[in-house]
């Protein structure tokens, strides 16, 4: 019997095995190799761009099999079963098909989605853990091993730019805070924000390549910090002046490390103007917008969004939608007119995370916006009868007459919605696919 034979995806079915030949970034599935269990499943491996998928016979139902090798799909010798019996191709002998009720459908697309829901949670969790994995062995290497720290950071990049560049629209998602440690959230979320922004303002893949390593490496002189000064917030009115200019260092330290790791220039920009504004107010050259990179330009605002949201102190953090109207209504002259703009059309006026209440007066928090159609996000809602475990984001956008009234402060939510929404005190974001369908309707019913 044949070890990995493999089988057109149009011919895939529940109760196989497959093998994916993907990289970690090409499917979201945790793992590269499962026993196909719901249509879910089966849709988002046609998906895929694929025209074979390994199988494993051994692992798969015996029953999928035999029901391949009756259509000629496969051998049985592939398939090691057995042949079936002449007389079981009795074409008068139809299977009976049993009828499906309303309610069994509605119950199964719930599973389904369910199981997608968890698998695609899983994959982006594990794959920004992994990213965190990376990027602080890249940290430790950049003084003593200068080459291997670039090589790792820029494989990872090249993994993101895959995913990001792809035909597929992107999505932002909102992550469990558990799932990154906090010396590496902040640089991958700048990188995921700044790389889907890059996107939406059409840069060269060469500037997309600069943008993500800058990106991901725009604090690494922090490392030549003490701790005491690594975390402060530069604007804050409680930092001295001597801390302020001991922290600005950073910069200059960066740029140290980067031209040891022979970064290529456009990242060593961004490393040396990420603290800097279009208004000339910025640090350590107060350079203004026509001096910037686009690149920096880029890095510049996402730094300050996620600064809003995860401040070194989490009293202070603002939600998603806060930062964005801080940023619009008190600081949107020390950006780029152009970044601005196109940061506010993609992260939409509900960024992933924000606590919402719904047009028919549901509470909510936003899980997931698509970046080519921010104004309808997908919404985690508060279903008292639907446990938290088991509910499934509703996507607005198949929902045409639902929408959102208004942003909340997670405090103003009654306990019960905010013990089952559980706001993160820390934001996480990672890139998944845009979503096709959310829940099954506007009610998000069992």
């Amino acid at each position: 019997m044949h070890d990995s034979p493999t089988i057109d995806v149009r011919k895939l079915r529940i109760g196989l095995h497959v093998h994916l030949d993907l990289g970690w970034m090409e499917h979201p599935f945790p793992l590269n190799n499962f026993r196909i269990s719901t249509e879910q499943q089966l849709e988002t491996l046609r998906g895929l761009g694929l025209d074979r998928v390994r199988i494993s016979p051994q692992r798969s139902d015996s029953t999928t099999l035999q029901s391949l090798v009756g259509e000629g799909v496969l051998s049985a010798e592939v398939a090691g079963v057995e042949a079936p019996a002449a007389a079981a191709a009795d074409a008068d002998a139809a299977p009976v098909v049993p009828v499906e009720t309303p309610e069994a459908a509605e119950r199964r697309l719930r599973r389904e989605a369910l199981l997608a829901e968890q698998a695609c949670a899983a994959q982006a969790e594990r794959h920004y853990s992994e990213a965190g994995r990376v990027l602080r062995r890249s940290f430790e290497l950049a003084s003593s091993q200068p080459q291997a720290a670039r090589e790792q950071t820029e494989a990872q990049v090249n993994g993101f730019l895959d995913k990001v560049l792809g035909a597929q629209e992107m999505a932002i998602r909102l992550l469990n805070e558990g799932a990154g440690d906090r010396g590496s959230m902040h640089a991958i979320n700048v990188t995921v924000i700044s790389l889907l922004l890059g996107k939406q303002m059409e840069l060269g893949k060469a500037e997309m390549f600069d943008l993500g390593t800058g990106a991901m490496l725009h604090d690494i002189g922090k490392t030549e910090l003490p701790d005491r000064v690594r975390w402060l917030d530069p604007l804050s009115p409680s930092v001295s002046s001597h801390e302020r200019q001991f922290y600005q260092e950073h910069v200059s330290h960066g740029v140290t490390l980067g031209r040891k790791m022979a970064l290529s220039p456009g990242a060593l920009l961004v490393l040396a103007q990420h603290h800097e504004y279009a208004d000339g107010t910025g640090f350590p050259l107060k350079l203004g917008a026509d001096r910037m990179s686009a690149a920096a330009k880029i890095v510049a605002l996402v730094n300050r969004y996620d600064n809003l949201c995860n401040p070194a102190t989490p009293a202070q953090a603002l939600t998603p939608h806060e930062a964005l109207a801080l940023m619009y209504g008190q600081m949107k002259a020390k950006f780029d007119s152009a970044v601005f703009g196109a940061f506010v059309k993609m992260m939409g006026v509900y960024p992933p995370g924000s606590v919402v209440q719904l047009t028919d007066d549901r509470y909510g928090m936003v899980v997931s916006v698509n970046s080519a159609r921010p104004l309808k996000p997908c919404v985690l809602v508060h279903e008292p009868k639907q446990p938290r475990n088991e509910a499934v984001p509703l996507n607005l956008e198949t929902t045409p007459t639902l929408g959102i009234r208004r942003s909340l402060k997670p405090q103003h939510l009654p306990r019960a919605t905010l013990d089952y929404l559980s706001p993160r005190p820390r934001v996480c974001y990672f890139f998944e696919r845009a979503r096709e369908t959310g829940a099954l309707d506007g009610r998000g019913s069992a």
